[in-house]
């Protein structure tokens, strides 16, 4: 296996290395898939995982990120990213098939077992990502960045979309004939996905690398300069704050749905892939507008979208009525998706663009590492939160007397994880007072940016009632207010 790089890469090269990135997306999906997300969940809690130890859970892939380091090291060491990209990938494979080989002979098994092993998972997939990142932005020109990731990013929802369906539907079949095979059947998930992932492990080695060769410094004077830049600082800053508010609350919606309403997994599958379909059908248009204008209007637009849907989650479970519950869920879950489309594909696309060539891998891997600590500090910080909130609720109601009619209508009610959501929402709120101090090349204002989106959408029906409306809805709010105001004004006016 050759993994030597090359000086410079020709237009053949190129374009099969960005089909290869493609299918190594697709493997890497599936393994994601298979071992993330609600499954990893039902598991922990089937494993007898409380509060803490899922927010232990959610914390590890970020909390490793801060082993980023050794990633420069390497890299600068043998100016090779493609072989630490390569190697690290085998081996983040290895803890996922032997935490399935060790719930299905190990009769104790535990969540300290899944907990352990995951973590070594995480560390390796942490190492090989600052030289995939800094190895993707030397392969892929800059001007195609949004639409190639955006592309790439499609591919891989509608594969997770379709393999969540079908995962959901065994869970299901075993929960209600064969529950006693329930965690077993997520052992072998952990099997499968470290097969397939080591097969695509392979795969991504035949993608080509252009030579490049990190600063002649010492580590931790390229450490300095991403802080010393000031830009890169403010784009930190507003990253650090956004991702542990973020995290705060997310982390436990699937904890939520599955022990306080108590729907079954293929409900919380089913939700989730809703929110996938319609990332799937707004991230081309998101990435399309990001390479136009700028990633800071497009989160100016999309970050307001997803922290109503979060304020939205202090409501479920509120109604008496079981669709009531459902439908808000389907509604949070859609407009979820269309912003996170957006405010995913932004950020990842800010930080390579405002990242210098030369030392790219440094500036991306201190964004990931600092962002890191504080997205790992949220479902920790989280998940003690639940258990001091446990005993605690706060009720608001609404009653309503007739004759012969009385009606009680509860409006809020905040309890365990509901507590989470509405100060992780208040605290998301906060931070994207940070994002206006980032300055973007090319940046365009918000405003106009939304202007040519509605103009644009407006020609593509589909898109428009998926997008359109949303990033028209406050204009629309705002022009009422304002005729309302103004009719007032005229009739208390003096004649």
């Amino acid at each position: 296996m050759n993994l030597q790089p090359k000086e410079t890469l020709t237009e053949d090269e190129v374009q099969k290395g960005l089909k290869v990135v493609i299918w190594d997306g697709l493997s890497s999906e599936v393994m994601t898939t298979f071992t993330g997300g609600a499954f990893l969940v039902s598991m922990a809690l089937l494993l007898g995982a409380n509060n803490l130890e899922i927010g232990i859970l959610a914390a590890l892939p970020m909390f490793t990120n801060i082993f980023q380091l050794l990633s420069i090291y390497l890299v600068g060491k043998y100016n090779n990213r493609r072989a630490v990209t390569v190697y690290c990938a085998f081996l983040a494979r290895i803890p996922l098939i032997i935490i399935g080989i060790l719930v299905l002979t190990t009769a104790q098994s535990s969540i300290a077992i899944l907990i352990f092993f995951l973590f070594f998972y995480y560390l390796f997939g942490s190492i090989a990502g600052p030289s995939w990142n800094s190895w993707m932005k030397d392969m892929i020109p800059e001007s195609k960045l949004g639409n190639y990731f955006s592309k790439r990013g499609r591919y891989n929802q509608t594969l997770n979309v379709v393999l969540s369906i079908l995962l959901a539907l065994l869970m299901d079949f075993i929960n209600n004939f064969y529950k006693e095979y329930e965690l077993q059947t997520y052992a072998i998930f952990f099997i499968i996905a470290g097969i397939i992932g080591s097969i695509g492990g392979y795969v991504l080695s035949y993608a080509p690398e252009p030579q490049s060769y990190l600063s002649n410094t010492k580590i931790l004077s390229l450490f300095k300069r991403p802080l010393a830049n000031l830009n890169f600082r403010r784009l930190l800053i507003f990253n650090s704050a956004w991702a542990f508010s973020i995290s705060l609350a997310t982390p436990f919606f699937t904890v939520f749905m599955l022990k306080s309403l108590g729907l079954p997994i293929s409900y919380v599958i089913s939700l989730s892939i809703i929110a996938q379909l319609f990332s799937i059908l707004t991230i081309r248009t998101w990435g399309k507008f990001s390479d136009r204008y700028s990633n800071k209007s497009i989160i100016s637009i999309s970050a307001p979208i997803y922290i109503i849907c979060i304020i939205g989650w202090c409501f479920v479970g509120i109604y008496s009525r079981y669709y009531l519950n459902i439908a808000l869920l389907v509604v949070l879950h859609i407009f979820t998706g269309i912003a996170t489309a957006g405010i995913n594909l932004s950020i990842t696309n800010m930080g390579l663009k405002l990242s210098p060539n030369k030392d790219a891998i440094v500036y991306l891997s201190i964004k990931n590492i600092i962002t890191s600590v504080f997205s790992s500090l949220g479902p920790l910080i989280g998940g003690l939160l639940a258990d001091l909130f446990a005993e605690r609720s706060l009720t608001l109601k609404a009653t309503w007397t007739s004759s012969g009619i009385s009606k009680v209508v509860r409006l809020i009610s905040l309890h365990e994880w509901n507590f989470l959501f509405l100060i992780g929402a208040i605290l998301a709120l906060l931070s994207l007072e940070f994002l206006s101090r980032v300055k973007e090349i090319g940046e365009i204002h918000k405003d106009v940016v939304r202007r040519i989106m509605r103009k644009s959408i407006r020609s593509n029906l589909k898109d428009y009632f998926i997008i359109g409306d949303i990033i028209a809805m406050h204009q629309q709010l705002r022009a009422v207010v304002r005729s309302k105001r103004e009719k007032f004004t005229e009739k208390i006016k003096p004649d």
